[in-house]
C-alpha cells in the first residue's frame, strides 16, 4: 500500500440502520476498491429518546449484534483491511448526545457527531433537516414561520452546542442543511458563513487544548445526487483550512457501490483549496484518537 494514496471509509451504514448492504459486503467491496480502512458508523438508536421510530436509526435491540458482527469482521479481515467499530451519534439538546452512557459504554473505536433533527421552539413537530424536501418545507413553515434565517441559526446553534459538549471524534456533514437548498436562498449566506467561522474557531480552540476533533469532507450528497458539492461547501472549507483543522474524506456510504464514491471530487476540492494533507484514523489511546497524516498530491 502506498501511504501517499491511502484512503478510508469511516462513515458507512449497513442494514443495521438505513444501509442497503451487510457488514461483510461492505468490507469486501472496500478491500476490492483498495481502501486501507473501513469504519462502521451505524446511526445510534434514538427512537426511545424522541418517542417514535425514526425509520433510519438502528434499533436498540440490534446494538449487541451490530457490535458482535463488526468485531468479528475486524478479526476476519485482519491483514487485508483495518476495520473499526463506531457509531454516528445525534445531538439534540437535552434529549440525545454522543456522551450518553448507552453510547460511551460500548468501547467504540470512534464516534461521528452529527445534527439531523431540529426541535422548533414554538412546539411544532421536530423534523430532520436532511429529510425529504416536503418534510423540510413543512418544518420551515410550521416550526419557523417560514423564517429561513431562524432555521439556519437553530441548526448551527445545535452544532455549536454539540462541539462545546464534545464526546465525538469526527464532525459529521457539518453543513448538511444545504441538502434541500441547492437552488433556493432560504437564508442569508453571509450570516451562515459567519456561523461557520464561529464553528471553525471553536474547534480550533478546542483542538489547541488537546482535543482531536476532525471534520469530514463528506461525498454522500454527491453520491445520492442531492448536492452539487461536498459537505462542507468550498467557502466553509476555506475557513477550515485557514484554521488549520484536520479533515478526513468520507463517503457516508449507505450501499457498497458508494464506498469511495466521488473521492476524486473530494481530493481535487481539497487540493484546489491548498490543503496539504488529509487524515486517516489510526487508533485510540486513553479516549484520544490518533490520526495519520496523508500528504495530498495532485496526481492522486
Amino acid at each position: 500500500m502506498n501511504p501517499e494514496k491511502s484512503l478510508s471509509s469511516m462513515h458507512t451504514h449497513t442494514i443495521f440502520c438505513d444501509g442497503k448492504d451487510d457488514v461483510e459486503t461492505m468490507c469486501r467491496v472496500a478491500y476490492e476498491k483498495e481502501l486501507c480502512i473501513i469504519g462502521f458508523s451505524a446511526h445510534a438508536p434514538i427512537s426511545r429518546q424522541i418517542g417514535k421510530e425514526s425509520g433510519w436509526n438502528m434499533k436498540e435491540d440490534k446494538v449487541d449484534q451490530y457490535v458482535t458482527e463488526v468485531l468479528a469482521a475486524k478479526e476476519r479481515w485482519k491483514g487485508k483491511i483495518d476495520v473499526f467499530l463506531g457509531l454516528e451519534a445525534d445531538y439534540i439538546k437535552g434529549i440525545r448526545s454522543p456522551l450518553d452512557t448507552d453510547i460511551t459504554s460500548l468501547n467504540l473505536d470512534y464516534i461521528i457527531g452529527s445534527v439531523h433533527y431540529l426541535f422548533p421552539e414554538n412546539g411544532a413537530e421536530p423534523f430532520t433537516v436532511d429529510g425529504p424536501a416536503e418534510e423540510f418545507e413543512k418544518g420551515l413553515k410550521e416550526g419557523f414561520n417560514g423564517d429561513g434565517d431562524a432555521l439556519m441559526h437553530c441548526y448551527y446553534d445545535a452544532v455549536t452546542e454539540m462541539i462545546t459538549m464534545g464526546g465525538f471524534d469526527i464532525l459529521g456533514h457539518v453543513d448538511i442543511i444545504k441538502k434541500n437548498c441547492n437552488d433556493k436562498n432560504y437564508w442569508s449566506k453571509e450570516n451562515e458563513l459567519s456561523r461557520q467561522r464561529e464553528i471553525a474557531n471553536l474547534i480550533k480552540g478546542k483542538n489547541s487544548k488537546s482535543t482531536n476533533i476532525i471534520i469530514e469532507v463528506n461525498t454522500g450528497g454527491l453520491n445520492r445526487n442531492k448536492t452539487i458539492d461536498v459537505y462542507p461547501s468550498v467557502p466553509f472549507l476555506q475557513i477550515i483550512r485557514e484554521c488549520n483543522i484536520p479533515v478526513i474524506i468520507t463517503s457516508d456510504a449507505h450501499c457498497a457501490k458508494h464506498i469511495n464514491g466521488n473521492y476524486d471530487v473530494a481530493l481535487n476540492t481539497l487540493i484546489s483549496l491548498d490543503f496539504k494533507e488529509h487524515y486517516l484514523f489510526n487508533s485510540k489511546i486513553n479516549t484520544i484518537p490518533v490520526w495519520q497524516k496523508i500528504k495530498l498530491q495532485k496526481n492522486i
